[in-house]
């Protein structure tokens, strides 16, 4: 079994090891929930103050044009575009992932109204469940939402089928799915293909044009390390732009937003997705927090994701053999940069874990969820947090009464 000093002599030489430098963590804290909320940087602080100090303060509404707010959107989705495999001009930044899914599924259903049924998994994450019912309940036609397991979706797809919708990076378990081989499986069947990134964005390598992608979206806030409630990205392949429809049409998503025309005329490209006025502030947030994949590859981030999950999962069955079941694929082409444990207390472990400076987070019903984000993760913090796991469960700190009661955000 690996020693701590043996992880630090891993530290030594890791090439990702000064991007730490560049985000604010707490004294001793071993953060591994930036699968949830990715800490803040220096860069994300910089450009905030930016904006608000002179850009806002001192620029007012001169600043639309002077500062260049107006483009923004686009201008964050080009620089996002690479981590996904993207093309210029292909991503947008603005909203949230959910009214980024709501928009997409409406467009992509006005492209196939001889169909009915849209697919999607019943494991997918709730919202994106709650979003696909309410697209097709007011689709101007009967539309059927079909929640299938993952493995029967070969069985369920056939010419009726107008839209499949998946996450990429199931929430719970970090299991990630065949992103081209399932994209060509559904445009088989004369589908569109509409993916979910939200653990996948900068987490794993994408190519959505390798894969031949219809749509996407996905969040800033894990991985990209982007602030509470940053503002979601949606990706249209270009062949579509111009063709897909955006259903909550707004008036910066006009051709000609100071003409106050009464009747709507789209922008050209990703423009036309745009509703209503951007979160200049938020995106400013983002806009910082992107530098660091200036200096950085997302094939590094994968290479050092893997070496960093592998041992999580081989310290924790060596120290505590048959405490935890691994929900979490082995397979390094299913496995997403999370692992999750699963064990009937996972709550109160959790908890007690937070308590000793190791965040991680729970998902119902049993697992304990633990994120693991190499822009800032060091090799001994993985040591570390498993030296605190044994210590809860020897210990069964876990089992204290106050975590019988669950908090508001588990």
């Amino acid at each position: 079994m690996i020693s701590r000093d043996e992880c630090a002599a891993l530290d030594a030489v890791d090439p990702l090891a000064p991007l730490r430098e560049e985000f604010t963590l707490a004294g001793g804290l071993i953060y591994l929930d930036g699968n949830s909320l990715g800490p803040v940087s220096r860069a994300a602080r910089e450009r905030v103050t930016q904006v608000i100090d002179h850009e806002w303060a001192e620029g007012l509404v001169k600043s639309w044009n002077s500062a260049g707010w107006m483009a923004t959107p686009t201008r964050l989705g080009d620089r996002l575009a690479p981590l996904i495999g993207a093309h210029a001009g292909e991503v947008l930044v603005a909203d949230t992932l959910t009214i980024g899914l709501a928009k997409l599924i409406g467009g992509a259903l006005s492209l196939r109204r001889d169909r009915h049924v849209i697919l999607t998994e019943i494991a997918n994450f709730h919202s994106d469940i709650y979003i696909v019912r309410a697209m097709a309940h007011f689709a101007d036609r009967d539309v059927v939402v079909r929640t299938i397991a993952r493995e029967d979706l070969a069985a369920n797809l056939d010419s009726d089928v107008a839209l499949v919708m998946l996450t990429h990076v199931d929430f719970r378990t970090g299991e990630m799915l065949d992103l081209a081989g399932i994209t060509a499986q559904v445009h088989d069947v004369g589908a569109l293909m509409l993916w979910d990134f939200a653990h996948s964005a900068g987490a794993v390598p994408l190519d959505v044009t390798g894969a031949n992608v219809d749509f996407a979206a996905g969040c800033t806030y894990k991985y990209l390390n982007g602030g509470p409630g940053s503002p979601g990205f949606i990706y249209v392949r270009s062949s579509f732009q111009g063709v897909l429809e955006n259903p909550i049409p707004g008036w910066l998503g006009h051709a000609r937003p100071f003409d106050f025309e009464l009747d709507y005329a789209p922008a050209a490209g990703m423009q036309a997705f745009v509703t209503s006025s951007p979160s200049i502030v938020a995106l400013a947030v983002l806009d910082g927090a992107l530098d660091v994949w200036n200096r950085v590859t997302i094939d590094a981030v994968r290479a050092k994701s893997l070496v960093l999950t592998d041992l999580f999962i081989d310290l924790v069955e060596a120290r505590l053999p048959g405490v935890f079941t691994l929900a979490t694929p082995r397979e390094h082409a299913r496995r997403g940069s999370q692992v999750s444990l699963r064990h009937p207390q996972s709550y109160g472990v959790v908890q007690a874990m937070i308590e000793r400076g190791v965040v991680g987070d729970f998902r119902d019903p049993d697992i304990a969820r633990f994120g693991f984000a190499p822009l800032y993760l060091r090799y001994v913090d993985v040591y570390d947090a498993v030296e605190h796991l044994v210590g809860v469960i020897e210990s069964e700190d876990h089992l204290a009464p106050r975590f019988a009661v669950r908090q508001a955000v588990t």
